[in-house]
């Protein structure tokens, strides 16, 4: 029986994929037999439109609901995501098994002209599909313009060099994990540009009545990086979490490994207003401290803001 692995098609998608493939293997080696297992791409609503901001489309869920479907359908047995792509609430029949150690959570400042946003003149273009990144951008030189930039790592490097933008920001994560650290002219602190929530973690779903699959994929499960992505969904839970909305948030453990340290995030699409926090508690109440720093900071900023941040 083939043990049937659900991803997207971009070569990131499958280079996670394909990490998770070795490590299950690793750990039964009869998985790699020929024919033990099979990686399925499924094309996503996120994949089929890249004329438009995610935001237009759909937000959350663009990257999953397809593969969702397939989970469900029984046409795949797992799926291999990229946590922040993942909803904050699960579709019912699928459970998230097991979240891989997590790779560096930095964005990356990208461009062949400039060393820094700080050398970048007035009027030069930051491409971008990220309201996060726009925001905070916005809100760091306002005298900047940001453009609409999608696409998988490849497409979006392409643009670059094509001028559609003098620079753009992605994953450090991303980068790493194709072998393509090189490219990033220079990872950006998390003071500068504080991550989205789960950035840099990947996750891998089963369906819940499939207890076989489920216990093998839980092998894999890095539980100080589950603790710290369950802060982190928390608090997007609380804050809307869909792709209308500019938010960061970033959890870690203390240097005891005892507490989780949160960092969250919210502002206004055009960066003329952000709000930002930091919280901290014993690191089994990981989720309530998201869910909390949500509620506080939601609070903090009021409601005329959060109307404002949600109407763009």
């Amino acid at each position: 029986m083939t043990l049937k692995i659900g991803t997207r098609g971009s070569p990131l998608a499958l280079a996670q994929t394909h990490q998770v493939r070795d490590l299950l293997v690793a750990r039964d080696p009869a998985l790699a037999e020929p024919g033990a297992t099979s990686v399925e791409v499924i094309k996503t609503t996120g994949d089929a439109v890249l004329d438009r901001p995610l935001s237009e489309i759909g937000g959350k869920g663009l990257f999953t609901k397809e593969i969702d479907e397939a989970q469900l359908g029984g046409t795949v047995d797992l799926a291999v995501h990229s946590m922040k792509d993942v909803q904050t609430v699960l579709p019912e029949g699928i459970v998230l098994a097991a979240i891989l150690p997590r790779e560096d959570p930095r964005d990356a400042f990208i461009s062949l002209k400039y060393k820094s946003f700080a050398e970048m003149p007035a009027g030069a273009k930051v491409g971008t599909a990220s309201l996060r990144r726009g925001a905070l951008v916005r809100a760091a030189r306002p005298d900047l313009e940001v453009v609409m930039f999608r696409g998988n790592v490849q497409t979006r490097l392409t643009k670059l060099k094509d001028g559609v933008a003098d620079a753009t920001m992605l994953a450090m994560a991303g980068l790493n994990r194709l072998d393509m650290a090189q490219v990033a002219t220079a990872p950006l602190s998390l003071e500068e540009m504080l991550p989205a929530v789960a950035q840099g973690a990947v996750g891998v779903t089963c369906r819940a009545d499939d207890a076989e699959t489920q216990a093998r994929v839980a092998a894999l499960n890095c539980l100080d990086t589950a603790d710290c992505v369950a802060c982190e969904r928390a608090f997007l839970e609380v804050l809307d979490g869909s792709c209308r909305t500019p938010i960061a948030g970033y959890a870690r453990l203390s240097g005891d490994r005892r507490e989780i340290v949160f960092n969250g995030l919210v502002a206004l699409p055009d960066g003329s207003e952000a709000h930002r926090c930091t919280w901290r508690a014993p690191r089994h109440r990981a989720r309530a401290l998201g869910k909390l720093a949500g509620e506080e900071l939601r609070a903090r900023a009021g409601e005329d803001f959060y109307a404002r941040m949600l109407a763009g």
